[in-house]
């Protein structure tokens, strides 16, 4: 009609108008776009400190003669003839006490073969020593991966290592292995799948060294004792102790890619980070509406 006006064109939540796009009134989306807009301000200098100290030291080493701990060649000398159980930290080198014994039984024409609990780890072992003893010694098994199975090293799930233990009970024939490395051994007492390490401990031979690696096995004296009484094989327990040599450090990223100390230099919780959660919940609240 004549002199009328037309009606502006609106969407449910305001989103647009006639003569052109108009932000959204969603109040999550608007306290985002503010809340970053603080953060992008930048660090003030007391949080510039923390964020350096919680980056330093990270990179690659300077290349140094490498010297074995006391308790990785009391584990190297005691695999020769007995089980062995070491216990250390992650980072301590358990991995070390592993490749040296393979090194020697590959060099002697022996076998072995690498468990580990997950997926992901055996094919990062697999890659591992393919690159230090030549992918043609090194084969991996896996539930869905079958590569050079007929190699003198193996690396696999432990439930693939179980079955073949199964396997060679049923057709009365012997595992083709001399050593069994077991990582991540504490899954010993996961309770769904613990009973695939029970079952491969039990039934692997007298004849088979069996070298046990955990950074979190708090019985070790006990789980020993077991292993002992089921195997009837002597057992080691090399416990290394103490802290990490390769320090942890926690922070936490905010939505603006802004990194804070999980703690503050008092080791106790950063309550800079409580701004995050009471904006989180405001959210929360404000998006119920």
């Amino acid at each position: 009609m004549a002199g009328s006006k037309r009606p502006k064109k609106t969407r449910k939540n305001g989103d647009w108008k006639r003569g052109g796009f108009k932000r959204s009134r969603d109040p999550r989306r608007t306290e985002i776009r503010d809340f970053q807009t603080e953060q992008d301000a930048g660090y003030s200098d007391f949080e510039t400190r923390a964020v350096d100290k919680l980056l330093s030291g990270i990179g690659v080493p300077s290349p140094s003669p490498f010297v074995p701990d006391p308790f990785q060649l009391e584990a190297l000398s005691a695999i020769e003839t007995e089980d062995v159980l070491v216990t250390a930290p992650t980072g301590s080198g358990k991995t070390w006490i592993a490749r040296e014994e393979i090194r020697r039984l590959l060099a002697a024409g022996r076998r072995a073969w690498y468990t580990t609990p997950l997926k992901a780890l055996t094919n990062s072992k697999y890659k591992e020593f393919s690159d230090e003893f030549g992918s043609e010694n090194v084969g991996i098994l896996t539930g869905d991966r079958k590569e050079n199975s007929g190699a003198p090293l193996i690396v696999g799930t432990t439930e693939i290592y179980r079955n073949q233990l199964f396997d060679a009970l049923r057709e009365g024939e012997q595992v083709r292995t001399d050593f069994v490395i077991l990582d991540e051994a504490h899954y010993l007492a996961d309770s769904e799948r613990g009973h695939v390490w029970e079952e491969a401990i039990i039934l692997s031979p007298k004849r088979i060294r069996l070298l046990l690696l955990s950074a979190t096995v708090g019985n070790a004296g006990e789980f020993a004792e077991w292993i002992a009484d089921v195997r009837g094989t002597k057992v080691r327990v090399i416990d290394r102790g103490g802290t990490r040599p390769v320090e942890l450090r926690a922070g936490f990223l905010s939505p603006s890619a802004k990194l804070f100390p999980l703690f503050d230099h008092t080791g106790r919780f950063n309550r800079q980070i409580e701004q995050f959660a009471s904006k989180e919940r405001r959210f929360d609240r404000d998006r119920r509406r």
